[in-house]
């Protein structure tokens, strides 16, 4: 009687998978577990050694009367606190992160290749992408965070007046002082557009609550809704502007010069300037924000 051939695999898949040798397996147990208790350990009593040797820096006592000069939100928060420096609050608290969030969630619908799974930087332009990413986004961030600053303003004024002072003892102000161009006054800053040229107060007022959204026909209260139209521009359409922009930008040129030629290599670019802006942003508004939210050093260590 012959003896019937082994069925086939269903699949290739199913017929080239081989069963993995025991020394290529990695176990939770012993393998991942033990490690993970060795470390919780060692993080233990390194926090309990710096308890017990540093002393914790401590302010007075909350006072609800009085808000702290600078006010800061948490450190994880604080990159949010630096874009509302920049932008409208509803923007730069609700839609940008809500946004991100989306674009972060939506990365692997976009890039669906198979190719390198489960490992970092696996493509061939992995490292550059990320690199170039990496650099784009700090100094970018840094550029136009100085810009917001005017401290393109300052090092004008300081590369035109070589050791002269822009005030005179009594404190008036030096007239052989050469200062920013007020021709360029609305460039000193974001805020300065909005502040510096001469808009139409047909422009600064425009009643949409009493032209448009004419809720009181409908017999509900009226909305006192007015929008400045500089305001507008300064808060809204050029801080969005930017931030699709410049990524659009990056990718385009990248794409160009042959730097980024796949979906996977404009997320890695991409992915590696978002992580930058982050850690250039929480940088800022940690270390960088002193009194008034200011663009000065500074430290708790110097307020305790």
């Amino acid at each position: 009687m012959a003896v019937s051939e082994q069925a086939q695999p269903v699949s290739g898949a199913v017929k080239g998978r081989q069963r993995r040798a025991r020394e290529e397996e990695l176990l939770v147990w012993p393998d991942l577990v033990f490690i993970e208790f060795i470390a919780a350990v060692l993080f233990t009593i390194t926090l309990a050694i710096l308890a017990v040797m540093v002393d914790a820096v401590l302010l007075d006592r909350a006072n609800p009367a009085v808000t702290p000069n600078p006010s800061k939100a948490p450190w994880y928060f604080l990159n949010l606190q630096e874009l509302l420096l920049h932008m409208h609050p509803a923007l730069a608290g609700v839609i940008v992160p809500t946004v991100a969030l989306i674009a972060l969630g939506a990365i692997p619908y976009f890039d669906t290749s198979n190719e390198g799974q489960g490992e970092w930087l696996s493509t061939p332009r992995a490292w550059p992408n990320l690199i170039v990413g990496s650099i784009v986004g700090f100094v970018g961030t840094m550029l136009l965070i100085f810009y917001d600053a005017s401290s393109h303003v300052r090092l004008y004024e300081w590369i035109a007046n070589p050791g002269t002072s822009k005030f005179l003892s009594n404190g008036d102000l030096n007239p052989s002082f050469n200062g920013w161009p007020e021709s360029l006054a609305f460039l000193k800053s974001l805020r300065s557009i909005e502040t510096e040229l001469n808009w139409p107060d047909a422009l600064t007022s425009i009643p949409v609550g009493e032209k448009i959204l004419r809720t009181d026909l409908l017999g509900l209260p009226a909305i006192p809704l007015e929008i400045n139209v500089a305001k507008v521009i300064v808060e809204q359409i050029i801080p969005v502007s930017t931030m699709i922009g410049l990524p659009i930008l990056l990718s385009i040129v990248a794409w160009k010069v042959g730097l980024a030629q796949t979906k996977r290599d404009h997320m890695i670019l991409q992915f590696s300037g978002f992580i930058a802006v982050f850690v250039i942003l929480t940088i800022v508004g940690t270390f960088f924000r002193g009194e008034g939210l200011e663009l000065v050093p500074y430290t708790i260590y110097s307020h305790g």
